[in-house]
């Protein structure tokens, strides 16, 4: 055999042996997803024995929620007649200036390099 024939038997043999670790590499990824499929099944599948269950109460839930949608008109009525009636009076009284710290202003650079006149 020619070298020729030689180096051409030593490139397929590369060229399946890095197919062959390819297939590999993505069968054992491929085996990954399959698990994590498998286990967001058995989750869906737990999510809607929950939702069964909770089916037969809707038709409770969706009773009450359209008796308390009809009184909220009523309610806010009422509210607003308790707000009017009991509505906080403002005295005629200023305050005095902003409050301070005891300890004084604190005065820092960067107030100054905005040009901020604090006093």
């Amino acid at each position: 055999m020619s070298s020729l024939q030689w180096w051409s038997v030593i490139d397929v043999a590369l060229l399946i042996a890095g197919l062959a670790i390819y297939l590999f590499i993505v069968g054992s990824q491929l085996k990954k997803v399959a698990a994590n499929l498998e286990e967001s099944a058995e989750l869906v599948w737990a999510i809607k024995n929950d939702a069964e269950l909770i089916e037969p109460g809707l038709t409770s839930i969706n009773t009450t929620g359209r008796v308390v949608a009809g009184a909220l008109p009523l309610l806010y009525g009422m509210g607003e007649g308790i707000v009017n009636g009991a509505t906080f009076v403002h005295a005629d009284h200023e305050a005095d200036g902003v409050n301070r710290p005891a300890m004084g202003v604190r005065r820092t650079r960067m107030i100054e390099a905005m040009g901020v006149d604090i006093d």
